[in-house]
């Protein structure tokens, strides 16, 4: 009889052990490493892979199904994508978006792309999310955006006919929750790279910039002048920002606090993160708050149109002045150049599309 026992208990031991194999076997979601451009290789380090969230071909094509439909909002009819359109570079042409009641929000949708190379990880003009998969998080439950609960996303991608497989497919699971939605999303907008601009093609050898495009750079590397490699780089950061935050003298007197109110040191008040230069000629309005509608304006803000405040930026240096104070041409020059940073190959990706 104790043999019987013991001949039963090592086939049930034998069965489980199979089963849990099969089950092992079942989830080997296919690797996808990051496509590095040799500019960035050689220029800047490696980008930020979570090692629980490793880019796989079924996350990131499960995330880019998330990221363009409406499912994740209240009453489906939005998603990630109709505030981060890949034809603006992944942001909104609009100067603020509006959620699913039409109620307007009161700062401009960053543009999306290079966000693997956020070292610093806090994402958000005021820095208030602390990883791309959390940054996923805040839109979906936002009164004013989708405003939603993750108990209701949840429950809407469990009762799809599509969804639970998909996620099985990339995580090994069926069960969904708000913590794969948010990797599966950030693996996809880790795909979206942009290096091919005008300017990229140049660096490498395998382009030309015309005589208005140099001096416009130059005028973008001069202290005397633009004074703008402080804040966005040179050409050693392809990613043209510093990831950072700085108070670049918008107002004499800051009423969004930015930065300030995610750390409650009046310090960091008006302090908002620098964006990149890239696909300038996609991503209008311009700064946090959308206010400038052209490059124009922009530039105009630099030149002669900075307002003090106690939090401003040490390196506004020319503050009293109101700025660094342009002439027309190098107006011009500049602007030449900061389009030259714009990658038209990006936007029309068909990999970051719809189809």
């Amino acid at each position: 009889m104790k043999q019987w026992i013991t001949h039963i208990s090592c086939l049930l031991i034998f069965i489980c052990a199979s089963c849990s194999n099969e089950t092992i076997e079942q989830y080997v979601p296919t690797p996808s490493p990051l496509q590095i451009p040799q500019l960035f290789q050689d220029k800047i380090l490696d980008p930020v892979i979570p090692i629980n969230n490793p880019q796989t071909v079924e996350g990131i094509t499960l995330g880019k199904k998330l990221f363009f439909d409406p499912i994740l909002s209240a009453n489906n009819t939005q998603a990630c994508a109709d505030c981060h359109a890949p034809e603006n570079a992944f942001t909104d042409v609009d100067r603020f978006s509006d959620g699913v009641d039409g109620i307007l929000g009161n700062r401009n949708a960053m543009p999306l792309f290079n966000l693997a190379w956020n070292y610093d990880e806090k994402f958000f003009w005021d820095g208030s999310a602390f990883s791309l998969e959390h940054q996923a998080f805040a839109p979906v439950t936002d009164p004013i955006e989708m405003k939603s609960t993750w108990i209701e996303v949840a429950q809407k991608l469990q009762e799809h006919s599509e969804y639970p497989n998909l996620f099985n497919l990339a995580f090994g699971t069926s069960t969904i929750d708000s913590s794969l939605v948010t990797k599966a999303i950030a693996q996809f907008e880790r795909t979206l790279i942009s290096s091919n601009s005008k300017f990229d093609n140049y660096l490498i050898g395998e382009g030309t910039l015309t005589t208005e495009e140099l001096n416009g750079f130059n005028v973008f590397m001069d202290e005397t002048k633009g004074d703008c490699f402080h804040c966005h780089g040179s050409e050693n950061n392809p990613l043209w920002t510093d990831n950072l935050f700085h108070n670049n003298g918008l107002d004499a007197v800051v009423t969004d606090l930015g930065l300030g109110e995610v750390t409650g040191d009046p310090a960091d008040n008006g302090k908002f993160k620098s964006p990149s230069l890239r696909n300038l000629a996609f991503t209008a309005p311009y700064m946090h708050d959308g206010r400038f509608a052209t490059l124009d304006e922009v530039i105009n803000h630099y030149s002669e149109g900075l307002q003090n405040s106690p939090t401003i930026d040490p390196l506004m240096k020319k503050v009293a002045q109101g700025g660094v104070q342009l002439s027309a041409q190098d107006k011009a020059d500049l602007k030449a150049f900061l389009l030259t940073l714009s990658d038209h190959e990006f936007i029309n990706n068909s990999d970051f599309k719809n189809f």
